[in-house]
């Protein structure tokens, strides 16, 4: 087995005559956490989706520890087997939750069809204490629950099969900030607990400072930077990459100024 949770191969996908991916690759170490970071367009969400199965790539190739990612088929088990491989956390957990069923059920859910034959109050409760949910939250539709808490939920769902990887799209975007360092810190807690790898989609270069130890900088569906974190955003070798890290408000920052520079890359 390979040391690696994932691995992504000389990844292609076009819509058209766009190329939203070209010729993508990284690695994920075990409990390691990658970002891939870009604007809009940039085809990181399209990358994402690729690995998770939600997209197929027209080349390249997908690998959970060494294993490849090969189409789903037929089966039922093949299916599920699959899914399990690789989970998503979303930017709104409210839309990615079900408003009719309480917090519990949506865990029992997931459990009855993944995980049979376990003793799924056992897990459930697990669940629930690992993300930071006391029992009194279990009975709680998503409507009655904040967005931090949901975000809670929608992250206890996707642990609850024991994933190697887990995806997370933009998932502490729509949360405060103070919000955001909560579900952080739990997502650090729980990489050190479980040795889950983290792949971190975001235009956010605060979070990728955080909580990322390799970093991707995509551009027009390639990727244009990579390499440890700490090493791209104290000294990027690429224009765009400098010219996202100039884009962060501060002191003395002239947005008409990144917007020039924008449209002259």
């Amino acid at each position: 087995m390979s040391d690696n949770a994932l691995e992504a191969v000389g990844l292609h996908r076009a819509f058209g005559g766009v190329r939203a991916v070209d010729d993508v690759s990284f690695v994920l170490p075990e409990g390691g956490s990658l970002g891939i970071v870009g604007g809009s367009g940039s085809g990181k969400t399209t990358t994402a989706r690729i690995v998770v199965g939600l997209e197929r790539a027209d080349a390249g190739e997908v690998r959970i520890r060494g294993r490849a990612r090969t189409a789903a088929g037929r089966g039922r088990a093949r299916r599920l087997a699959r899914a399990r491989e690789v989970q998503m956390v979303f930017q709104d957990p409210y839309l990615s939750l079900d408003p009719r069923v309480c917090v519990e059920e949506v865990l029992r859910e997931t459990l009855r069809l993944h995980c049979p034959g376990t003793d799924h109050d056992r897990r459930v409760r697990e669940l629930l204490d690992q993300v930071g949910l006391g029992t009194r939250a279990a009975d709680a539709r998503p409507r009655h629950l904040s967005g931090g808490q949901r975000q809670r939920v929608a992250i206890a769902r996707a642990l609850a099969v024991e994933p190697a990887v887990l995806v997370l799209d933009e998932a502490v975007a729509a949360l405060d900030v103070s919000v955001q360092a909560q579900i952080l810190n739990l997502l650090a807690d729980i990489r050190e607990q479980t040795r889950i790898g983290y792949v971190f989609i975001t235009h956010d270069l605060g979070v990728v400072r955080c909580v990322t130890d390799d970093v991707l900088v995509m551009r027009h569906g390639r990727v244009v930077e990579a390499g440890r974190t700490a090493d791209v955003l104290a000294a990027p070798a690429h224009p765009y990459t400098r010219l996202l890290l100039e884009s962060v408000p501060r002191p003395g920052w002239d947005p008409a100024a990144i917007a020039a520079a924008r449209r002259a890359l």
